[in-house]
């Protein structure tokens, strides 16, 4: 007999970093749950992540207001239904008010920090097994990205740009390791092409880097396409290398060599994650970067000692230990 829909309400975050961390339960409660149906709540950033999701009902856009009826509003929208699961990655206390076979709310739990995504396994109690971070596209938006990344040559990306600008490592120092991946002598992705990836409001950022290959080797998709567009332009590059943000993690899960640039955050908890995945980071660590800006919130930069050449022997080392594995796929 065949079952009729099964109705889930995942709740996730508000940053495009944290929400692609945790978009693997999505992924397995649609391989798992037969009739699986979603009504998926999420910032403003990061909802058109959501967008191509098998069985999607409802993407509900949750935008902040100052008298927080934000939630007054997302309670209207949600509290006729009765719930298959609810899956809240906000800890809110709306969950607990609604009406659900079963509820999978964040909790914070007690000992040595855990990396997100195990963070959000354990919601569903699956932290023996986490689920990776995983996006889903469409054919019409994997056929675009073959269009804007149409050309000959690898394609190192890189995200230059961050959310707080003690997080952002200066852009003439993305500027000299492009030079001596690509251009350079002996450079491990000579003749390749140089992608920029950005949001809104940072379409200046290819202009900016337009000096380190030829005319015609730049993609620059900075602040002109939408988040999956981006992603599947990622999943066609060779190498990422970009500061801790919604890029480098959209990097990671696209599945490609991923360099993520660390200084005032904890990379046990926010480091790229995959098999592909490294961290660059300060001479300092993160704790004694808290220790001299306790709230994270200075307006200076936090990664000025983190050298170019550190950058560019992390980015070398990277590109060796997975060019066997390429070489293998292309025998295959």
């Amino acid at each position: 007999m065949a079952r009729g829909p099964f109705p889930i309400l995942f709740i996730t975050s508000t940053r495009i970093g944290d929400a692609v961390l945790s978009s693997g339960l999505i992924k397995r409660l649609t391989d798992e749950v037969p009739g699986a149906r979603f009504t998926i709540v999420a910032g403003p950033e990061a909802a058109p992540l959501f967008s191509e999701v098998p069985g999607l009902d409802e993407l509900i856009v949750f935008a902040k207001q100052k008298d927080g009826g934000h939630w007054f509003d997302l309670w209207r929208k949600v509290r006729g239904r009765r719930w298959g699961l609810i899956v809240d990655l906000r800890g809110s206390g709306i969950s607990r008010f609604l009406s659900a076979k079963r509820r999978a709310i964040l909790r914070r739990q007690p000992g040595p920090p855990a990396h997100k995504v195990i963070e959000a396994a354990r919601v569903l109690r699956i932290e023996d097994e986490p689920a990776p971070p995983f996006i889903y596209t469409s054919p019409e938006i994997e056929a675009y990205a073959d269009e804007l990344t149409a050309g000959t040559g690898p394609i190192l990306a890189v995200a230059p740009a961050a959310n707080w600008v003690g997080k952002t490592w200066p852009l003439e120092r993305f500027s000299q390791v492009a030079i001596r991946l690509l251009r350079r002598p002996g450079a491990p992705m000579a003749g390749g092409r140089l992608m920029v990836v950005g949001g809104r409001g940072e379409q200046n950022l290819g202009r900016d880097l337009k000096e380190v290959v030829a005319r015609g080797q730049l993609i620059d998709i900075a602040g002109k396409v939408d988040l999956l567009t981006a992603y599947a332009c990622l999943k066609r590059a060779r190498l990422f290398i970009g500061n801790d943000s919604g890029a480098m993690h959209l990097a990671a899960t696209a599945g490609i060599p991923t360099l993520g640039l660390f200084g005032p955050s904890d990379e046990r908890l926010y480091g790229p994650y995959g098999p592909n995945a490294r961290v660059a980071r300060t001479a300092r660590s993160f704790a004694q970067i808290e220790a001299q800006d306790p709230k994270l919130n200075q307006a200076l930069c936090h990664m000025m000692d983190l050298s170019v050449e550190t950058v560019s022997h992390v980015a070398e080392e990277l590109l060796a230990e997975t060019q066997p594995a390429e070489r293998e796929a292309a025998d295959g």
